[in-house]
């Protein structure tokens, strides 16, 4: 009689889940292009590491992020449904199995960053967790009909522990109302603080120009921005590669000379950018009322 392998039989429905995927035609990319400022959210981009022990698995315009520790591993950012497969195949060439991750995390209830949690769930049993704010948008976040799971719900200030390490969860709303903005400390040689912003952003959406008329959005950001201003950052990542400058930064690599994910400066300069743009969009919608 043949053992019963817990990991073979995962990694079986993996397979066959992938399959569905490509069959129903989830595994291709949409057809509308998402280029932003030069960055492509359907372009596959290099899995690395980028200090200690967090690695990079999303695409070239998505910033998914893997933190592994001794007990299994921590996921940041599902995105796309069909951008799954991509994660996964990340993760493999890192020498890491997909199936170790036990606790997927989201940046804010956009479908680019965590309408995948549903099949990223099922292909390996990762316990899902939400800032609550963001839990009734995410809860319209059904790819195939599928309901969105969510097994803890989180509020600001709480932690997420898994095999020693700890991550931090900001709100910092306003492009949502529970954008959530992650912190960690990380040892490589010395510890650092490490960001993992969700978005600051005004929402450029053709079909909402009225965005930021209510008051509470408004307010929402300046809270935001007020706290993301108070946290220490020597590693600034983020939900798109293009706010932290990915291309840049990963052409440095292995070149010589400090981490070019140590960027205190370009954290703050983010901020000041996405500040500026949030304060000439409320001004505009003032003046026309």
């Amino acid at each position: 009689m043949k053992r019963f392998d817990l990991t073979e039989t995962v990694t079986m429905r993996l397979n066959k889940a992938l399959l569905l995927m490509l069959l129903a035609g989830l595994g291709a990319a949409p057809l509308a292009a998402q280029v932003f400022d030069g960055y492509d959210n359907e372009k596959p981009w290099p899995a690395h590491k980028v200090i200690g022990n967090i690695y990079f698995v999303g695409n070239e315009g998505l910033g998914s992020f893997l933190i592994t520790t001794p007990e299994g591993h921590i996921l940041i950012n599902s995105d796309y449904e069909w951008t799954v497969p991509m994660i996964r195949s990340s993760v493999d060439k890192l020498g890491f199995r997909f199936t170790d991750v036990k606790v997927l995390l989201g940046s804010h209830a956009h479908a680019d960053h965590m309408e995948g949690d549903a099949l990223l769930k099922e292909l390996t049993g990762a316990r899902v967790m939400a800032m609550a704010e963001d839990v009734p948008l995410l809860e319209k976040l059904r790819p195939g009909g599928k309901p969105h799971p969510i097994d803890r719900v989180l509020h600001d200030g709480d932690q997420v522990k898994l095999g020693g390490v700890t991550l931090v969860a900001h709100l910092t709303p306003g492009h949502t109302k529970g954008c959530t903005t992650w912190t960690m400390k990380v040892q490589d040689g010395k510890t650092y603080d490490v960001v993992i912003l969700g978005s600051i952003g005004v929402q450029q959406n053709p079909n909402n120009p009225g965005y930021i008329v209510d008051s509470q959005i408004a307010e929402d950001f300046v809270r935001g921005f007020k706290v993301l201003r108070s946290l220490p950052c020597d590693v600034f990542l983020a939900a798109h590669g293009r706010f932290y400058r990915l291309k840049d930064k990963y052409a440095k690599l292995g070149k010589g000379g400090p981490n070019p994910f140590l960027d205190h400066a370009g954290y703050l300069a983010h901020l000041d950018l996405q500040e500026k743009a949030f304060k000439a969009r409320l001004e505009e919608q003032r003046a026309r009322r």
